[in-house]
């Protein structure tokens, strides 16, 4: 039986980094696992649009694809703009069955990649007793995305940091949630000397950009990449791929056999 495709969806940007970043990972997913069909569509700036892949995996017969978020959180994307793209592409290509897995976040896969990059910047685990950290996402107008990523904040302080605080580049967010300089001031106000800034972001463009412009004017100590085309991100991706082409009945009857 031949395995679905996958199609990874990723916003788009008019920022060229961000589709650099977003092959380089889906390269690593072929990398992972060779047999795996995987495609790239973009919502916006960026081609292919998800609906021209989906056209032209029907024109070629293939009959059966996991649409990926290439997302952290359930916001609004995940929620509404992309079902919408998918129920439509449904409707024109009625052959072709599409299934949307779950985003990436949250999971210890994305706590390692963040991990992988502090430790790039000069963050060692031996460092963290010293180090304040600030967690710097995106944002979004979503309560539940924004519940997110102060829980993943709130589960960092018990890894070793002396404290840890989430931040939000997103002008969405800004009512009553810190941006990065905001909480990297409110670190060096509760006397805390080394600050890292992890940006909990994909791929470059303009929130990584400001996440980084606003550690660099509240004089944070370090600023980690973004994860990219981490290996971690990979697997995770291929993770949420199995996750969603197994039907849900076929799992609880292999746990159960």
């Amino acid at each position: 039986m031949t395995s679905p495709v996958l199609l990874v969806i990723a916003h788009g940007s008019r920022d060229p980094r961000h589709a650099a970043t977003v092959h380089a990972l889906t390269a690593r997913v072929r990398a992972l696992r060779p047999a795996l069909r995987v495609e790239t569509g973009f919502l916006d700036f960026n081609a292919p649009s998800v609906p021209r892949v989906l056209e032209r995996l029907d024109a070629q017969g293939v009959s059966d694809v996991v649409a990926l978020p290439l997302l952290l959180t359930r916001a609004f994307h995940a929620k509404s703009d992309i079902p919408a793209v998918l129920r439509e592409a449904r409707g024109r290509l009625p052959r072709l069955r599409v299934r949307q897995s779950e985003v990436l976040g949250p999971s210890p896969l994305l706590n390692s990649a963040l991990e992988r990059r502090l430790e790039e910047a000069g963050v060692h685990p031996g460092d963290r007793g010293s180090t304040g950290l600030v967690l710097a996402s995106a944002g979004s107008t979503d309560p539940e995305a924004i519940a997110v990523i102060a829980e993943i904040a709130r589960k960092l302080r018990h890894t070793g940091w002396c404290s840890v605080r989430p931040a939000f580049a997103s002008a969405v967010s800004a009512g009553g949630h810190p941006r990065t300089e905001d909480a990297v001031r409110a670190l060096r106000a509760e006397g805390v000397r080394r600050v890292a800034v992890a940006p909990y972001v994909i791929a470059h463009g303009r929130l990584p950009d400001r996440i980084a412009a606003g550690a660099a004017e509240a004089g944070a100590d370090v600023l980690a990449g973004v994860l990219g085309p981490s290996p971690e991100l990979a697997r995770l991706l291929l993770d949420r791929y199995d996750e969603a082409r197994v039907p849900a009945s076929a799992a609880m009857a292999s746990l159960s056999a």
